[in-house]
């Protein structure tokens, strides 16, 4: 079992404890971090040079823990690529409404091992988990450069519920005294780790959350998503709907697009089928239909969809009563699916780099 982790603000709180610093010392960090905007330790000129002198040299000189690599922008998203300890890479995305939202994807993990058929982040292997600095810092990096943090969606690389330290980064993210957010601005999105879905129903109700369906049919999902050999869609669903009895929050299905694959009119029926049996016969539940991307980069290729498909698709689920949504796509010209900046990065600066 893997123990409570202590963050970056809990322990230069520490240090500043040890080296008998009044509490206002924190207080005048923490501003300087989450009020001015200011990411060198040298430049918070409130506190003494003493003081971000020894803070230099404990921490370094940066408060963040991530290194942006490499950037690509497109005209609503920009996908930023990290190195973090150990030479390892992330990516993060932040995506821009035109109402002036701004929204932000954040990995979890390095890489992923659960091998879904259509992820670019799975074709890369599980290198390792993130710590919760690694994960609040995708954030904190674009806060220090003037964005605002109106809502998080763990749905970067990596499977969020498989890092116990998600959790450790959910109370950074809400801590009053830090990053200040609303739980509600927060979604995780899972491919159903049912022990980390009862946690999150006790201990983070507000959170919104989102299962990957993909498939409605036990045999296919498994061929798509071997996790369904651990975890069945049926009983998967069964600890959704005592998600939805507890918190009363809806809960969004993530179903992405694969032409002649999953997208068939048997497949809308069967989507139906599952919800309208469910708890309140379905109508806490939102199905958010997803294009596939055709340039991503996964074990397994699929076609472009077909718009006729997809609407007929969305047009069973309505007509039945479901909730849904063909969401957006964004950042499809920068390669935006996770995994694919990864990729690129690691071919262009290693020869002998492939995907697995």
């Amino acid at each position: 079992m893997q123990l409570k982790q202590m963050n970056k603000y809990t322990r230069i709180k520490a240090f500043l404890k040890e080296h008998h610093y009044p509490d206002y010392r924190m207080k005048q960090i923490l501003n300087a971090i989450f009020k001015e905007r200011i990411e060198q330790f040298n430049e918070m000129n409130v506190l003494p040079k003493s003081l971000r002198e020894m803070l230099v040299k404990e921490f370094g000189e940066s408060i963040l823990d991530i290194v942006p690599l490499k950037e690509q922008h497109s005209e609503q998203v920009t996908k930023v690529l990290f190195e973090i300890s150990g030479n390892e890479k992330i990516e993060t995305v932040n995506m821009k409404y035109r109402a002036g939202w701004e929204s932000f994807c954040i990995s979890s993990q390095c890489g992923c091992h659960f091998g879904c058929k259509f992820c670019a982040t799975g074709d890369i292997g599980l290198k390792r988990n993130l710590t919760s600095d690694e994960i609040t810092d995708q954030i904190l990096y674009f806060y220090l450069q003037g964005h605002s943090m109106d809502s998080i969606s763990f749905m970067g690389m990596g499977e969020a519920l498989a890092n116990v330290h998600v959790f450790d980064a959910l109370d950074v993210l809400t801590d009053l005294t830090l990053f200040a957010l609303s739980p509600r601005r927060i979604s995780i999105s899972t491919i159903g780790i049912i022990p980390s879905i009862k946690k999150m129903t006790l201990s983070y109700p507000q959170v919104h959350l989102t299962f990957s369906l993909h498939s409605p049919f036990h045999e296919q999902r498994s061929t798509l998503m071997p996790i369904n050999d651990r975890y069945s869609l049926l009983d998967v669903m069964d600890t959704l709907d005592e998600h939805i009895r507890i918190t009363s929050r809806k809960v969004y299905i993530a179903y992405i697009m694969l032409p002649g694959v999953n997208d068939s009119i048997e497949h809308a029926k069967e989507v139906v089928s599952l919800l309208k049996g469910r708890y309140l016969e379905g109508r806490l539940y939102h199905v958010n239909l997803i294009k596939y991307n055709p340039t991503v980069s996964s074990p397994l290729r699929f076609d472009e969809v077909h718009e006729g498909d997809t609407m007929r698709f969305y047009r069973i689920l309505k007509s039945s009563g479901i909730h849904v949504t063909i969401r957006s796509q964004f950042g499809i010209d920068i390669d935006a699916a996770c995994g694919q900046l990864y990729g690129n990065y690691q071919k262009s600066n290693n020869p002998d780099f492939e995907s697995r």
